[in-house]
């Protein structure tokens, strides 16, 4: 359940620089502020597709740019690992330089970045604009959690967040088709290049409009750039996710155990110099005082354990669809179709509904929901036979998941962030935003591991895959149980502060 607690300013804040950024907020009219909350999305939206849109033209980018296949992994992995790397210190350039003016950069960053990608002659130059790009959007995504936190009170915020679930939701989705549809229509013979110039015109509008509606103003803490910790945070997320990312392809060496048993002690370093910094002047990039909030904490440890369950879910089940059933890539596209309007409808609907009512126990509700689809559709695809006579069949359990998926996804970002100052909402939404991709990126690693020492070969039969699967399954629906546990550690009754 929701309460409001420490109207107005925090006591020790800056009082000026809280009305600043509040008063932008406040002075908003309710059509400004859709027009806002629609830009923002539209910059969630950019980035999504973004992230997969380029799958779907591997082989052309391979034909056309005579790309390499490790070349063509780093054009998609490069991305988001660098976006990874820099969420954190992303989310905390919001509370130095203001949440527009934050917003603003990443939105011309990327879309600049966007026209380098399109211009590239060489995979090399292809592959440099992709991390460049990838910065950018580490810049501009935590401000629309921000942004949103400060324009919309406590009552009103689950609405807002339900559109960027929908949204999400269908941008997950149609990124692979939006992308065949750009390469099939060869607009101007543009070939490949489409997928990332079409951001052009869609950043420019975002950015006008950005500049003219968003709500201005700082953190009410105005923290200085802590360089000693952005370095650090960047080598400790090097450190855990390159690994993940990579190990597979170089067939899990020691070297790639020793990096992520390197991140302890720099793990270390870094909370003993975020302590210091913030005795100091108070402007450590990871303020220690959000993870005095058990609200904040276990937010976090429930959204690595969902992460690291829907992250080796999504890649298995492709895998199998594809292995088991032979399903084409298209296929496999309209089978997610269930899964993610079942999720879109849970967030947008059920969710914003259910958590002013019965506070972040629907999280455990819906990680429950999920572990019960999943085992129909593990049961359902041990009868493959059946499954290719009619594969509709697996809608219902795929449905079943999205809305369980939408129950866990929908709640948990405001739960997590409901009793952060909004003085420190950059950092918050950067921690939160690098736990999801950290988390995703073990998920797809470890559980993906699992699938592929069953069936490390393509070419080995349906059994072989379905095995693998059903495997893969049971290790999710295991971290869907400690989802569900963490949840109820999540205090009931929601404080919003700082507002």
């Amino acid at each position: 359940m929701l309460a409001v607690e420490g109207e107005g300013v925090k006591a020790g804040a800056k009082p000026n620089a809280v009305r600043s950024a509040i008063d932008h907020a406040l002075a908003l009219s309710k059509r400004q502020r859709t027009v806002a909350l629609a830009i923002v999305a539209t910059a969630m939206v950019l980035d999504l597709v973004d992230m997969t849109i380029i799958n779907v033209a591997v082989p052309t980018l391979q034909a056309q740019l005579g790309a390499s296949d490790a070349e063509v992994q780093w054009m998609v992995a490069g991305y988001s690992t660098i976006f990874a790397l820099l969420l954190i210190t992303g989310g905390r350039l919001g509370d130095i330089l203001g949440y527009r003016r934050a917003f603003l950069i990443g939105v011309a960053g990327f879309t600049l970045t966007s026209l380098l990608c399109g211009m590239a002659q060489t995979p090399g130059q292809l592959v440099a604009a992709r991390l460049l790009q990838g910065g950018a959007a580490a810049i501009m995504l935590p401000q629309v959690m921000s942004l949103t936190q400060i324009m919309y009170p406590p009552h009103e915020r689950m609405a807002a967040l339900g559109l960027f679930g929908i949204l999400g939701g269908l941008a997950a989705v149609l990124g692979p088709v939006i992308g065949g549809l750009l390469l099939s229509a060869n607009l101007m013979g543009l070939g490949w290049r489409s997928i990332f110039l079409v951001n052009l015109p869609i950043g420019l509008v975002a950015l006008i409009l950005a500049a003219l509606i968003l709500p201005g103003g700082r953190s009410a803490h105005s923290p200085r750039l802590d360089m000693t910790g952005t370095l650090l945070v960047m080598l400790l997320l090097f450190l855990l996710i390159f690994p993940l990312i990579q190990g597979r392809d170089y067939g899990w060496p020691l070297w790639g155990f020793g990096l992520m048993a390197a991140s302890l002690p720099i793990g270390l370093l870094l909370v003993r110099h975020s302590r210091a910094r913030m005795a100091r002047d108070g402007s450590a990039l990871i303020v220690p005082e959000l993870f005095y909030a058990r609200g904040f904490s276990f937010g976090l440890l429930t959204t690595l354990a969902f992460q690291v369950a829907t992250g080796g879910l999504l890649f298995t089940l492709t895998l199998a669809l594809q292995r088991g059933l032979h399903f084409t890539a298209a296929q496999v596209g309209i089978a997610h179709v269930p899964y993610a309007f079942g999720a879109s409808f849970a967030i947008g609907m059920l969710s914003r509904k259910a958590l002013p009512r019965f506070g972040p126990i629907i999280i455990s509700w819906g990680a429950l929901l999920m572990i019960a689809g999943l085992i129909a559709l593990t049961l359902l695809l041990n009868a493959a036979d059946l499954i290719a006579a009619r594969p509709l069949l697996i809608a219902p359990p795929l449905l079943a998941m999205g809305l369980g998926m939408g129950l866990v996804g929908g709640p948990l970002p405001p739960c997590t962030l409901s009793e952060v100052d909004v003085g420190h909402a950059g950092s918050a939404s950067g921690l939160l935003k690098a736990t999801q991709q950290l988390g995703a990126a073990i998920g797809a690693a470890a559980i993906g591991t699992l699938f592929f020492l069953i069936q490390p070969d393509e070419r080995m039969g349906r059994a072989e895959a379905i095995a693998a699967f059903t495997l893969s399954a049971s290790v999710v629906c295991a971290m869907l149980v400690v989802v569900a546990l963490l949840a109820l550690a999540i205090p009931r009754q929601l404080r919003i502060r700082g507002q």
